[in-house]
């Protein structure tokens, strides 16, 4: 079954979107893009929230969002229980984002960094998976109940 990738950017981070979202159509993932369309400016915590409510509705497993640095995106995202955000700027970054924190969304910054870059972060993070273990006690701290 297809990875399901739910993708969402503002202004800041359209254009790397768009690059990324063409680079991995051709990969097994179902993508669904909750926007931007073009450029113009919207407020990123918005899709940010758009994009955790799809994942935690069941209707995606994995998220990507971009902004222009990646970080107030990552900020809106982790604002809800049971995501976990990632702000990853490099490859081996986003591949432990997934095994020992269970990142379930990456977020990047279309201004900080290059598609070439973009793409194998991206790659990394669809193609790793959470590995339980001993990181699962840590993990369970981070949702305050």
């Amino acid at each position: 079954m297809a990875l399901r990738l739910v993708m969402a950017s503002d202004h800041g981070g359209f254009a790397l979107k768009e690059d990324l979202k063409k680079a991995l159509e051709s990969a097994d993932v179902l993508i669904t893009d909750l926007g931007v369309p073009n450029e113009s400016s919207v407020d990123y915590p918005d899709l940010a929230h758009a994009l955790c409510e799809t994942i935690l509705d069941g209707n995606a497993d994995l998220g990507l969002l971009v902004c222009g640095t990646g970080i107030g995106m990552s900020m809106a995202a982790n604002r809800h229980p049971g995501i976990r955000a990632a702000l990853c700027t490099d490859p081996y970054m986003s591949r432990m984002a997934r095994e020992h924190n269970d990142a379930n969304i990456l977020c990047l910054g279309g201004r900080v960094i290059g598609p070439s870059l973009a793409l194998d972060i991206a790659r990394e993070f669809l193609d790793g998976s959470y590995e339980g273990g001993r990181h699962t006690r840590r993990i369970d701290k981070i949702d305050l109940r």
